[in-house]
């Protein structure tokens, strides 16, 4: 086979430091928008990304080059470095974060939780959407 072909759709999950809400409303289109051009450069493609202030959510498209841990940390520094030409405040990623595969049936619902983080987050916040999310694969937190 000449060349290499990947079906795998990756729902990533990463926070600013501490979960400061740094990430002003009016600049996350602009922040979204600027991630998938990330994801673009490095050989994947970004089926949905949004979040609120103080994490991001993205359904990535995993290239056939880069692995999860190192497909985040892309995201992650380059976006970061992004915030902090653009922000008044200093911007700074957590550490960790979470990920999980995504089959094919089920991206429309991923694309559509994606899309609706400013309503989600009028009811449930951060700390307990992520410990139903790692509830829900089978992570212990």
């Amino acid at each position: 086979m000449p060349s290499s072909y990947v079906s795998n759709q990756v729902h990533l999950v990463f926070s600013t430091k501490n979960r400061l809400k740094v990430i002003p409303e009016a600049l996350q289109p602009k922040l979204w928008s600027y991630l998938a051009g990330i994801a673009k450069t490095h050989g994947m493609h970004a089926i949905a990304i949004g979040g609120i202030e103080d994490h991001a959510h993205a359904l990535i498209q995993m290239g056939s080059t880069l692995g999860i841990a190192e497909a985040v940390q892309v995201l992650k520094a380059n976006s970061s470095r992004w915030m902090n030409e653009h922000s008044r405040v200093r911007f700074e990623r957590q550490e960790g974060y979470f990920a999980c595969s995504v089959s094919r049936s089920q991206v429309p619902t991923v694309v559509r939780y994606i899309q609706n983080q400013k309503e989600h987050h009028r009811k449930i916040n951060f700390a307990v959407e992520f410990e139903l999310l790692m509830k829900r694969h089978g992570l212990k937190f």
